[in-house]
């Protein structure tokens, strides 16, 4: 609350009459002060009450509207005179002068101390009632933080304020604001943050009418995030400190919550991890835990990527509701993402590049409907806020995850550029996805592996695996011991009994393709076929439904 020209006319012990300038009763007044120069103006700095008993006021008109005019150009809250000292009356010009410039003009009736002191006094105890403000204000804030967080600490600070708060992400993105609504302020201050270049700082954005307070949130290193302010100009200072307070606790609140965020992205992911590595079956990772519906889009990212950027990268991303229940592990290959797919972004809104471009490949065409495909991928945006190269794939449902992870992991390996690349985006792969129907290679892979798995299941030894290695070591016995960490003559009575259990040996060229097909299947094909080319699941069914009918192999 400020000290107008009309609250200090009405302070104890005051006695003054206003004779001119009623307008300007609004203006503030700083200080009083005593001044009989013909010309005070250098040696004030705004907001101050002047006091005369006409001694320098000129005897001029022309002179006595100037003094006026100057007085009120610098600011000066307003003139009082103690009558019957040097002079009977206020001439009428200068009050005419004070009407026009809207300066008020007094009388006053009282010591020139006494209006000093009350004044002085009046500033002294608003201070302490404005510490008083800030310091309830800041244990209500606090409350608000332990009862409803961040939203509780912004509409405290607005109504302790009595203004408007906004928090924003560390890239000026809009998170929550008090009131709920868009308001014509929010731009300019995401602007002022973006402006920073994520550097620490805060500043304040004053036109006159309104103040924008934007402060940074972080205690080291680059801003977690912005909080900006919103009131009436000018800026009060307890309005500083209450934000200043409440972006502390906000960078408290939004460090509690990536701790809290990585503590469950480490938890989940160490069920993906046992997923992918055989330990854990998928369907049980759906019991586990929250995952989104499928399909999955599968991003494995350059290795380098900690979790905690992962998690914030995530965030950033993600629509609200999605990063909760998407996946994140820190893996030798790479930092995996399962994510849900979504396809329905248009590609500048996604990242994608003008065209149809694949991120990772620049200058690779990716028209028609490979150009379509990419629009939309999260991957895009989340290798490029990453700022390293990726690939990705597509997976059905959760059983197909580990084979994703597998396809995603080689366009990484394989390098050849610096963004985003997906299974779909390159050719051949896409072409040979689409000469096999999913269901029929899966019947295919479970008939020629069913006497293998049968006899593990009997007698144990790992057949299965024992074969993949051996195919894998191009048929060198003492390689693919090693891979698997037994005796070669065990590896060997192993190969026999597949050779018996199979109906077949491997040196039947027809026979070994046919296990060969059967092992590499998940492998050779990429997951995330259950659609038809055109992304119609119907017809796929239909042809192997056809293909059953007419009694043909699939």
């Amino acid at each position: 609350m400020a000290l107008t020209v009309a609250r200090t006319m009405a302070l104890p012990g005051m006695r003054m009459r206003l004779l001119a300038g009623r307008s300007g009763t609004w203006r503030a007044v700083r200080w009083a002060h005593v001044s009989e120069l013909a010309d005070p103006v250098p040696w004030l700095s705004g907001g101050e009450l002047v006091m005369t008993i006409g001694l320098g006021l000129p005897a001029e008109p022309d002179g006595r509207r100037a003094y006026v005019e100057r007085l009120a150009a610098a600011g000066c809250a307003a003139l009082a005179f103690a009558l019957h000292e040097a002079m009977e009356e206020v001439p009428d010009d200068l009050l005419d002068a004070a009407d026009a410039c809207g300066l008020p003009v007094l009388e006053v009736l009282t010591s020139f101390i006494s209006v000093t002191e009350a004044v002085a006094r009046w500033h002294a105890d608003e201070r302490v009632r404005g510490e008083r403000r800030v310091v309830a204000a800041q244990e209500a804030m606090a409350r608000a933080a332990l009862a409803h967080g961040t939203a509780g600490i912004l509409r405290t600070l607005a109504e302790h304020a009595a203004g408007e708060a906004l928090l924003l992400g560390p890239h000026g993105e809009h998170k929550h604001a008090v009131p709920a609504r868009e308001r014509p302020w929010h731009a300019r201050a995401a602007e002022a943050a973006a402006a920073s270049g994520g550097g620490r700082s805060a500043g304040v954005l004053d036109d006159g009418i309104e103040a924008v307070q934007v402060h940074s949130l972080g205690f080291s290193g680059a801003a977690t995030g912005w909080l900006a302010v919103r009131t009436a100009s000018p800026l009060d200072w307890h309005v500083r400190m209450l934000t200043s307070h409440a972006a502390c606790l906000l960078a408290i609140e939004l460090l509690g919550l990536r701790v809290g965020r990585s503590r469950m992205h480490a938890q989940r992911g160490a069920l993906l991890a046992a997923v992918l590595d055989g330990r854990l079956p998928a369907a049980r990772l759906g019991e586990l835990c929250s995952v989104a519906a499928a399909p999955y889009e599968v991003v494995v990212a350059r290795p380098g990527v900690s979790l905690e950027a992962a998690v914030e990268a995530l965030e950033e991303v993600t629509e609200t509701g999605d990063e909760e229940t998407a996946l994140v592990c820190v893996r030798p290959e790479g930092t995996v993402f399962v994510l849900p797919e979504n396809t329905g972004l248009p590609g500048d809104q996604a990242g994608g590049r003008p065209g149809g471009q694949a991120g990772g490949r620049p200058g690779e065409p990716a028209g028609g409907r490979l150009g379509e495909q990419v629009r939309g991928r999260l991957g895009v945006r989340l290798c490029a806020r990453l700022g390293v190269a990726g690939g990705g794939c597509r997976a059905a449902g959760l059983e197909e995850l580990p084979a994703a992870v597998r396809h995603a992991a080689a366009l990484v390996a394989r390098g050849g550029g610096d963004g985003y690349a997906h299974v779909d985006d390159m050719e051949p792969q896409a072409l040979l996805r689409d000469a096999f129907v999913p269901e029929a290679a899966r019947r295919f892979s479970t008939a020629v592996l069913r006497p293998l798995r049968e006899h593990e299941a009997r007698h144990g030894g790992d057949l299965v695996g024992t074969l993949r290695a051996y195919l894998e070591a191009g048929d060198n016995a003492e390689t693919a011991a090693r891979r698997l960490g037994v005796h070669r003559n065990t590896l060997r009575r192993r190969l026999a009994a597949a050779e018996r259990v199979s109906g077949g040996p491997l040196t039947d060229p027809g026979h070994r393709l046919r296990l060969w097909l059967a092992l590499s299947l998940p492998d050779l094909v990429p997951p995330g076929s259950s659609r038809a080319a055109n992304g119609d699941p119907v017809r796929l069914d239909r042809r192997a439904r056809d293909a059953d009918a007419e009694g043909r192999h699939p």
